[in-house]
């Protein structure tokens, strides 16, 4: 499994500690240092099953800066994540062709 983590976000660390605990192998994924490209990011919105405005932390400073709103389009978002990664809800587990955000914890256990 892999895990979009943010080792500075409390719910990103209680994640992967119940993956941990679970005895899965995780890829960590450190998306602020390695932001995903284009492709990934439209790979991850299609097994979240999730528009790019669903993914995106609406409360962070830079979503109001740069204008955002549920009205922008997908490609303007996508290219907001990836200029901005902060902006990417996480943290994110995937396990094949499913993801979930993990937001509350308890919904990466569908995939354990």
């Amino acid at each position: 499994m892999r895990i979009y983590h943010n080792p500075r976000c409390s719910k990103s660390r209680e994640v992967r500690q119940l993956c941990e605990d679970a005895g899965v192998e995780l890829e960590i994924v450190e998306y602020l240092k390695t932001p995903p490209d284009e492709v990934e990011l439209k790979e991850l919105l299609v097994k979240l099953g999730l528009r790019a405005h669903e993914v995106i932390r609406t409360k962070e400073e830079v979503y109001s800066q740069l204008e955002l709103s549920p009205d922008s389009n997908e490609e303007e978002l996508l290219a907001a994540i990836i200029k901005y990664p902060i902006l990417l809800e996480r943290p994110i587990v995937v396990k094949g062709k499913q993801a979930v955000i993990g937001r509350p914890p308890e919904n990466v256990k569908q995939l354990l």
